[in-house]
């Protein structure tokens, strides 16, 4: 539930503190070039490998478990001003403020970059570019955009055609799902596929309504996607023993995929992972 929790508190913060355009913003004067860098995103940190900067990280969140490291892990949900502040960092990087973390931060006079869930594709980019530009890695981030650009553009091109096809996204075993509205209702919607749970949110959901093995069996999604498999344990076995699923056609056909938690719910350079994962269904469904 903490990966859900995270989800709904980041897209819900990022309309709050960005308006409704999804842009990053940086709460101090920013550093060019920090040297010292604690990153309490788990997506900001995949990112920083990726464009060089990783020498310059000196502790990340206990989310942050990709790639493998040994730095000082902190816990990005009620992290502690005064912990942080011994690292003796010229810049942290946050999705969202636990309470007045960053007002102690600036009355310590350290800079924090505020880089909430992405709203969309494109927000993602911009957030990558930005690390580059703050980190001294500007033509590294400008090149991992346009490979990560080129990378999903290709998987599109040589997908069968998704439109037509349905899929459900599992957040948890308690059925919360994702709409089309979401940043990865987005990347699902790249490649035409319809997702069924748009239906069940009246807009007080957020793109993240709660359904039911009645809806979802009612809907009989032809892919069932399943983002659960680290949190809760879920596999293709597992959902075919839930009341009524044993007669879905993704159950009976075998078009139930087991996603990574943190694949399908980050949105860094992994992207394109989560992307040839759909197009891997999609070929598999033609």
């Amino acid at each position: 539930m903490k990966k859900l929790l995270a989800l709904i508190l980041g897209f819900t913060l990022l309309a709050a503190a960005c308006g409704d355009d999804g842009e990053t913003s940086a709460e101090s004067g920013g550093t060019s070039d920090p040297e010292r860098i604690v990153s309490l995103s788990a997506t900001a940190t995949e990112t920083l490998f990726a464009i060089g900067a990783s020498d310059q990280l000196i502790a990340v969140d206990n989310f942050s478990n990709y790639p493998a490291n040994d730095l000082p892990a902190i816990d990005s949900f009620s992290p502690s001003v005064e912990a942080v502040a011994e690292l003796e960092p010229d810049l942290v990087i946050i999705t969202f403020d636990p309470g007045d973390f960053i007002s102690g931060l600036d009355a310590l006079g350290i800079d924090t970059l505020m880089q909430p869930t992405a709203a969309s594709i494109p927000d993602a980019y911009v957030q990558i570019e930005e690390l580059g530009a703050l980190t001294g890695h500007a033509s590294g981030a400008a090149d991992l955009v346009e490979e990560m650009k080129a990378d999903i553009a290709e998987l599109i091109a040589d997908a069968p055609d998704g439109a037509g096809v349905t899929y459900y996204h599992e957040l948890d075993n308690t059925l919360f799902s994702i709409t089309s509205s979401t940043f990865v209702g987005e990347i699902y919607s790249l490649f035409g596929l319809e997702n069924v749970a748009d239906p069940a949110d009246d807009g007080t959901a957020f793109g993240f309504p709660q359904l039911s093995d009645e809806f979802l069996v009612g809907a009989d999604p032809d892919l069932v996607f399943l983002a659960d498999t680290i949190c809760c344990g879920q596999n293709a076995a597992t959902v075919a023993e839930r009341p009524g699923w044993d007669e879905l056609s993704a159950v009976q056909d075998g078009n139930v995929i087991e996603l990574s938690d943190d694949v399908a719910s980050r949105w860094g350079p992994r992207i394109v992972e989560f992307a040839e994962v759909i197009a891997a269904a999609l070929a598999a469904l033609a």
